[in-house]
């Protein structure tokens, strides 16, 4: 082992896996609550390590000593990319790394969904908008339930044509479930902010579910409440909300099944999102010991009860195959103590993958 650098690292406390990891390795290593990391916490640090409930921007970096910032999240919009790019600092986010954990999170609601209103997944068409890591695990989750797939992603339509694309219009006209799965963007030709407005709600089929598991701003959620209020839209899945953690009350009474942003909560993708930045840490600083970084051991799963599935041997099958997790445990504590939406998080219980989940290489 080389001797310490003499650097500071500032990291969330929120992030799983991470303690006493890089302390051999670095001066001082610092946890803070998210909401605790302010400039002055960074006045001396050369590393912040964080997750969605930070804003990185020039308010909290200007004038620290700060070369790299990581996110251990796939989600990035928390970061502001022109200030670090002008400010010339490393950023990275962790691409992928809890794409199997919001595929495990989207087939429990689709089973849940097919349970609740008594109908078959399969011959179903399901419409993924937003194809990247997440998006095609969805997309083989619906083909393994004999589900129809339609696939919507236009910056990959435009660089590699549109043979496996489709346009919203099809996605509209044809899709029973429409699941999100963009990032969150403000400018450029695919902006998402409110992509879901009263305009797309309106040109979805009545029978039609949404689900959003990607960011709630990518959804106008006043115009998804007139949208559920006036039935024409069957129901809608929300693992993302405007505003969190107020959300609306409002809202999360008529949804069909609502959570507390927690999809790419499964202890596997929270481990993989914390290798990607201790490797990526690793490999700025040279430190090849921590090159292969990973975990030694994740907790034991809790599995759910498949008995609410008895009847449904078709549902029951692919219950168990997605590692025994249950979508409505979260509903009803999210719906039980709305204003604990934090708290939720925060304290998240175990959860594990199952057989379906593939690895983060």
């Amino acid at each position: 082992m080389q001797n310490p650098l003499p650097y500071k690292i500032v990291a969330d406390d929120r992030i799983p896996f991470l303690r006493g990891v890089l302390e051999p390795y670095f001066r001082e290593v610092v946890y803070l609550p998210g909401g605790e990391i302010t400039r002055s916490a960074l006045s001396d640090a050369a590393v912040l390590l964080t997750r969605t409930r930070t804003r990185c921007d020039a308010a909290l970096l200007d004038g620290t000593p700060i070369q790299l910032v990581l996110t251990a999240t796939i989600g990035f919009d928390h970061l502001d990319l022109a200030y670090l790019e002008k400010a010339d600092i490393f950023w990275s986010n962790a691409p992928g790394c809890n794409a199997g954990s919001v595929r495990q999170y989207v087939v429990s609601a689709l089973l849940r969904l097919a349970l609740r209103y008594d109908f078959s997944l399969s011959g179903k068409v399901l419409g993924v908008v937003g194809v990247g890591h997440v998006g095609t695990l969805i997309a083989a989750a619906g083909r393994a339930l004999g589900m129809k797939v339609l696939l919507n992603d236009p910056p990959r339509a435009e660089r590699e044509g549109n043979e496996q694309f489709v346009s919203l219009k099809e996605i509209w006209k044809e899709t029973d479930f429409l699941s999100l799965h963009v990032p969150l963007t403000d400018k450029g030709p695919w902006r998402t902010r409110h992509l879901v407005d009263g305009k797309f709600l309106g040109k979805m089929r009545s029978s039609a579910f949404l689900l959003n598991t990607s960011r709630g701003e990518v959804c106008d959620n006043e115009a998804l409440l007139t949208a559920l209020k006036r039935r024409s839209l069957a129901g809608a899945v929300l693992d993302v909300w405007e505003h969190e953690p107020e959300i609306s009350r409002e809202l999360l009474a008529k949804v069909a099944i609502g959570t507390s942003h927690i999809a790419g909560y499964s202890a596997d993708g929270k481990a993989n999102g914390t290798a990607y930045c201790v490797r990526k840490l690793a490999d700025f600083f040279g430190i090849r010991e921590l090159l292969r970084w990973y975990p030694q051991s994740l907790p034991e799963p809790n599995p759910d009860s498949a008995e609410p599935f008895a009847a449904r041997p078709d549902l029951r099958e692919f219950f168990l195959r997605n590692g025994s997790y249950d979508i409505g445990r979260d509903d009803a504590a999210l719906r039980e103590r709305p204003e604990a939406f934090e708290e939720l998080r925060n304290h998240y219980p175990v959860r594990r993958e199952g057989k379906l989940a593939p690895g983060v290489e």
